[in-house]
């Protein structure tokens, strides 16, 4: 049996929600889509709030992740362990609330969703997120697995993407905001893009207005940034996947404005 997994890039602001929930069904019905997986970490510009991720699953949304920004928002952290659909990066400090993997019974297979964040050029305080999903794949067994490793550097992408061939479905990349064009399958059946890109406002940098971090760019006092708004975007890729071997098939890029 074949399914296609839409994963869709970082929800940036109001614009990128509100695209978010105009346009998901739509999309899913379109492409035949059978499990939609969605980092929301700046769906509040810099966190998420509550009703913002449970707009997100209404919408269509099965699985929520999330990054570098998870503590945006403090009224999330109740709902990180309320909520078996929202996940923050695994490699977190073990005590923080939520978790950051997962499985769930889908009409093709048992599915494990992993959300990692980055070692290089993040913040030192996170664990080494190779040595994270050696643990988390020993705890899981028989699943089709998903990777949303939200992460600064390309090389460290690639190099978890290497690592993982043969052991995962896809892995995906997040985090900086724009969409690459390297979707490919790996020779031990892994789907790959370096990074989904955004769903926000085009007119924009990474969902911001341009003014402030041009600003900052300039060596100015830092500023508060603002939301961006006007016409938005909805980025990902989407994955088609054999549930028996559990490799994906193909990859194919995905921008809708």
């Amino acid at each position: 049996m074949t399914a296609n997994i839409l994963a869709i890039g970082d929800i940036a602001g109001t614009v990128g929600l509100d695209m978010l929930c105009e346009k998901l069904h739509s999309i899913k019905r379109l492409y035949d889509i059978s499990f939609t997986i969605a980092n929301g970490e700046n769906a509040a510009s810099i966190g998420i709030k509550t009703e913002q991720a449970e707009a997100m699953l209404n919408a269509g949304v099965d699985v929520i992740t999330l990054g570098n920004h998870t503590w945006g928002k403090n009224e999330i952290i109740p709902f990180l362990d309320d909520c078996a659909y929202i996940l923050r990066p695994a490699n977190f400090a073990p005590q923080v609330a939520g978790r950051g993997w997962a499985e769930y019974e889908t009409a093709f297979g048992k599915v494990c969703v992993v959300n990692l964040i980055g070692h290089s050029g993040m913040n030192s305080e996170y664990s080494n997120p190779f040595f994270e999903i050696d643990q988390i794949l020993k705890k899981t067994e028989n699943s089709i697995i998903f990777v949303d490793f939200h992460a600064e550097m390309t090389s460290e992408k690639y190099a978890m993407a290497y690592y993982l061939d043969g052991r995962v479905t896809a892995l995906w990349g997040t985090h900086t905001h724009v969409q690459t064009s390297d979707a490919r399958v790996f020779a031990g059946g892994l789907g790959y893009i370096t990074d989904l890109g955004m769903t926000g406002p085009i007119d924009s940098i990474i969902g911001m207005k341009p003014e402030q971090p041009i600003s900052r760019f300039l060596g100015n006092p830092p500023g508060r940034f603002e939301e961006a708004d006007g016409e938005a975007k909805i980025e990902g890729a989407i994955f088609e996947i054999d549930s028996e071997s559990k490799k994906c098939l193909s990859v194919e890029p995905l921008r809708i404005f």
